[in-house]
């Protein structure tokens, strides 16, 4: 009896797991998406065990309420809270693995809080060790610095996730630790690397077209600055010309001839600088609708998977 008390004791976490995997019935679409994310049967063990729920636009509300999503610059995937796990479904085909990513991420969250005290002091070291190796990319500063605001005190937990989801080369020894719960670890990685990408390269496409506009924009506030100066000139060397050829200041035919070439010439000059400006304005119009568009696919795929944009109620 005492034995056995121990042992339920020491194994009480594990055995609530089990007799909820044995009670849980997941869905196909639930179970799809962390055998995708490369989990094995440990894994899938942890995520069943902590019942997963997915949601939709449709149950957007339901997902805000369990997740608390209060925060209006990033969008929650996910969450993990009271033993469980919740999941903001998204289906677009251009975001193919951002779900299956969350899925794994927050299964590491619930491996995470069932880890012994002296594990952690293991795992955690391994994890800060890596994050070094990190903490020169700006995104990944951006990132714990939103956990740190969003979720203060969870620090190495969210690391555990980011690291175990995102990094693809690791620490020989970290990568034996996460071979635990996945028969392949860069599954998960690609397809973060994948959806990801998507956007990485909207912005990429974006901050160089940026850069380009600038530029040409300079360009033209340079050339109309000095065509509108040049232009002017012209016009009083014209004026000054004319006056002259009705009081009779040129000595001869030939330098009126003369004279009135050089002004049809910087005429000329300077209709093929104002045609140049035309088209660098037009190219600068293009420029500027393409950036734009560029802004408006990455807002329409962050509103699809922004929890906080509810479908509109029926009527």
């Amino acid at each position: 009896m005492v034995v056995a008390t121990m042992l339920i004791l020491v194994y009480r976490q594990r055995i609530i797991d089990q007799i909820t995997v044995w009670g849980y019935k997941p869905t196909e679409q639930a179970t799809s998406l962390v055998k995708r994310a490369g989990l094995n049967d440990n894994g899938i063990f942890y995520y069943y065990a902590s019942q997963p729920s997915l949601f939709d636009t449709s149950t957007a509300v339901e997902f805000n309420k369990t997740c608390n999503n209060t925060e209006k610059t990033s969008a929650i995937l996910g969450c993990f809270s009271g033993n469980k796990i919740y999941i903001n479904y998204i289906s677009d085909k251009q975001l193919d693995g951002i779900s299956e990513v969350t899925a794994a991420h927050e299964t590491l969250h619930a491996i995470y809080n069932r880890i012994s005290d002296s594990e952690k002091i293991k795992v955690d070291k391994l994890l800060e060790d890596e994050y070094k190796k990190l903490s020169g990319n700006k995104y990944y500063a951006d990132l714990l610095a939103f956990y740190s605001s969003y979720e203060p005190g969870q620090r190495d937990n969210e690391l555990h996730s980011i690291i175990g989801t995102e990094v693809a080369q690791l620490d020989p020894e970290l990568e034996s630790y996460y071979d635990q719960y996945f028969v392949n670890r860069q599954d998960v990685v690609n397809l973060d690397a994948k959806y990801s990408g998507v956007f990485k390269s909207l912005k990429a496409k974006a901050d160089d077209l940026s850069g380009q506009i600038d530029k040409l924009l300079s360009v033209i506030t340079s050339l109309s600055s000095q065509y509108n100066i040049d232009a002017q000139l012209l016009k009083n060397d014209i004026s000054a010309f004319n006056e002259r050829a009705q009081n009779g200041g040129f000595t001869s035919q030939s330098q009126f001839n003369n004279e009135r070439a050089v002004l049809v010439s910087r005429a000329a000059a300077l209709d093929a600088t104002r045609a140049t400006i035309q088209n660098d304005y037009k190219n600068y119009q293009d420029m500027v609708a393409q950036y734009n568009s560029y802004a408006t696919q990455s807002k329409k795929l962050f509103d699809t998977i922004n929890s906080n944009l509810v479908s509109s109620p029926s009527v």
